[in-house]
């Protein structure tokens, strides 16, 4: 296979991946965000104590951390089509992506979340702030920079799956090496992709690193 022939086929699984992995994860950032500070309120000593809702979203959330994601992509298959229409395409795997990811983001938000000066948090109880105040005054701008980096981290994650999700009709570069690279015994083609994955994460990685170092250096100024 020619480079003329490569092109037009890495150039849209490049755009698919990158359509799928954008939309995921806002869709993570949505649902992940809240459940990650929920398990963090709801935990014991935290403004929304309680237990028992504590160990069941814990539950929720370690089931489907470990689901294996191909897996996860097959048994959703009935929930894609009715939300969608469809469990083929790239918008039908923003579905399987996003349940797949808030998991795991969640987790990530929870770690960032705990790292917070404590200190920081009793002083707002103790001036009688509320839940939005605690979140939006403390927790999140306190926790901002680790929750850039769980962001990175999740997004690359999300790649990851989007080249499993090609598996099942997913498009994407994950599709066309399925295809082309190991169907059609295309070494070169699989190569490509390969090296083009390594681009779309390299570059991810430098912008999420970029913002962490930003937002440290004004930590430290302000």
């Amino acid at each position: 296979m020619t480079w003329s022939e490569m092109e037009p086929l890495l150039t849209q699984g490049t755009f698919d991946t990158l359509y799928m992995v954008l939309w995921s994860t806002l869709v993570t950032v949505l649902g992940g965000l809240p459940l990650g500070i929920l398990l963090v309120l709801t935990d014991k000593g935290g403004l929304l104590q309680n237990q028992p809702l504590n160990k069941a979203l814990g539950v929720i959330v370690n089931i489907g951390r470990s689901m294996p994601f191909i897996i996860l992509l097959i048994f959703l298959i009935p929930v894609t089509t009715a939300v969608v229409g469809t469990f083929i395409g790239p918008t039908a795997m923003i579905v399987p992506l996003s349940i797949g990811a808030i998991p795991f983001f969640a987790r990530l938000v929870e770690t960032a979340v705990r790292e917070v000066d404590h200190g920081l948090i009793e002083a707002v109880e103790s001036m009688g702030g509320g839940i939005p105040t605690l979140v939006g005054k403390v927790l999140l701008p306190q926790a901002l920079p680790s929750l850039v980096s769980a962001v990175t981290t999740t997004v690359i994650t999300l790649v990851g799956y989007s080249a499993m999700a090609g598996a099942v009709g997913g498009e994407g570069l994950g599709s066309k090496a399925i295809t082309y690279g190991f169907q059609r015994f295309e070494t070169g083609f699989m190569v490509a992709t390969v090296v083009v994955l390594i681009a779309v994460v390299t570059v991810i990685q430098l912008l999420g690193d970029g913002v962490v170092r930003l937002l440290a250096r004004r930590g430290r100024t302000a």
